[in-house]
């Protein structure tokens, strides 16, 4: 099967995001001045008037998602929100002006002045960058891997919006169904093959052929439905499903419209746009400060750990990282073998593995101390949900239903689950879990006050448990 480069966008689409929220406040500002330059007369309380502006702008944008992705919508709807969210801070401000400000003195020209010319450009610079981006998705670049779920009819018409509408850089690369149905477009048909069943979906999606599958079938087949949801969130991909129905315990849901048609995620991330990189922010000066604080502790756990047994100071193994990728995660070396295998064995209670030292640091979770570079560099976040061995990885995402789920976000050093007392050895079926509850909670209500929570709880009770061995 072949795929289609996705871009550099990809992977910086969080500081667009960011970028696009700054230019929108930045076109606010600068237009009240040229405004003011012009005309001279927009007052002594011009300052007032804009931060009023600028503050009623982006909290109705940030409300109503006007930064989400618009990959998959016309940009009339953009500017037509655009004018909507404009014209109605507009109105207020000028309201607070004419009541407090400057009583019974209508809105002059500069004012005006500054109504149009905010409009305009922030209009224009959408049309200018919508232009750009999909001159490059018709080029192949900046796409998504895309698959429809069902030959139906509104498989075959999402189909057809899919192909008819190129600027969205959706690489449609077939249908998968059961039972497939003849489509009235016979067109269509020739150059869209049907690949496979919903078993071979499942098994492209693992092997990250696929960024996203939408599931057109009818309720009719539910428990096909039901049974595919359950098969892709052993996956990494996003899943939609048209038309709209809640039937489905949804992880992160939210809209997407897809050139007219209204998709809902059933399975997503919160880490997009501003924040995934309010979390790196988060990550890079919380985990700054922490390691400029234990410089010295860790130089003389090293040297203890040298002088007391054979081997390396650090631990590496290999574990699952965002979206499934396999890391290198390091910690301090704790036992006398370095298990990074197809079998891994996990730490128990007078595990003859573990050496003097090595009970004492994953007693009070010194030994995890160098994962703060782990995350300095990237790979990990503060908190998230703990890094399971790959070995421990591919034999719980069989037995526990949403187990790949907790790849939807960066794992971390600490975790809802930590600080709630599933920590340590997972060595039944119901722990382990209890542990993925607890994971899929946390992304589903993530916040950064939850972070500050979790970071908080973990200082007075998320170090030293009874669990870890």
């Amino acid at each position: 099967m072949s795929t289609k480069p996705k871009g550099i966008l990809n992977a910086h689409h969080s500081v667009l995001a960011v970028a696009h929220r700054l230019l929108d406040m930045a076109v606010i500002v600068l237009c009240s001045w040229w405004a003011n330059w012009l005309g001279g007369t927009l007052g002594s309380d011009t300052a007032t008037l804009v931060v009023l502006a600028v503050v009623i702008f982006h909290w109705l944008a940030e409300y109503n998602k006007m930064y989400h992705s618009w990959r998959g919508e016309r940009v009339q709807r953009e500017l037509l929100r655009v004018f909507n969210y404009w014209a109605v801070t507009f109105v207020v401000v000028m309201l607070v002006d004419y009541l407090l400000l400057h009583p019974n003195t209508p809105p002059n020209q500069e004012k005006l002045t500054w109504f149009v010319s905010v409009l305009v450009v922030l209009c224009l610079y959408r049309v200018v960058f919508r232009s750009v981006l999909q001159t490059m998705r018709r080029r192949g670049f900046n796409t998504r891997n895309v698959a429809i779920v069902g030959t139906g009819q509104v498989g075959e018409r999402l189909a057809q919006s899919i192909s008819e509408a190129p600027w969205m850089g959706l690489h449609l690369m077939g249908f998968y169904d059961d039972h497939p149905q003849p489509m009235d477009q016979s067109d269509l048909e020739s150059r869209v093959p049907v690949i496979g069943g919903l078993a071979r979906l499942v098994v492209d999606a693992r092997a990250g052929r696929l960024d996203k599958v939408y599931i057109t079938l009818s309720m009719s087949h539910e428990p096909a439905i039901l049974e595919l949801v359950r098969g892709l969130s052993d996956t990494t991909v996003s899943v939609y499903l048209i038309p709209d129905v809640f039937m489905f315990d949804l992880l992160h849901a939210r809209a997407e419209t897809i050139n007219g048609l209204t998709s809902i995620s059933l399975v997503d991330s919160p880490m997009d746009g501003s924040s995934a990189l309010i979390k790196r922010l988060e990550d890079i000066v919380v985990s700054s400060m922490i390691l400029a604080i234990i410089a010295i502790p860790l130089l003389v756990i090293a040297a203890a750990i040298k002088f007391t047994s054979k081997g390396p100071v650090l631990f590496r193994q290999t574990r699952y990282g965002l979206d499934g990728r396999p890391i290198m995660v390091w910690k301090f070396r704790s036992m006398s073998v370095q298990e990074n295998g197809a079998t891994v064995t996990q730490a128990s209670r007078g595990d003859s593995r573990i050496t003097p030292l090595g009970a004492i640091l994953r007693k009070t979770s010194l030994d995890e101390l160098p994962q703060f570079f782990n995350v300095l560099k990237g790979d990990m976040s503060i908190v998230g949900p703990r890094p399971h061995a790959v070995a421990h990885n591919e034999q719980y995402r069989t037995q526990v239903n949403g187990y790949m789920l907790r790849h939807k976000v960066k794992p971390g050093i600490t975790g809802w689950a930590q600080v709630n007392g599933w920590r340590g050895e997972t060595d039944t079926l119901d722990k382990m879990q209890k542990r993925i509850e607890f994971d899929l909670e946390y992304i589903e209500h993530w916040s950064v006050w939850m972070d500050i929570k979790i970071i908080f709880l973990t200082l007075f009770k998320g170090f030293v448990n009874k669990n870890a061995y």
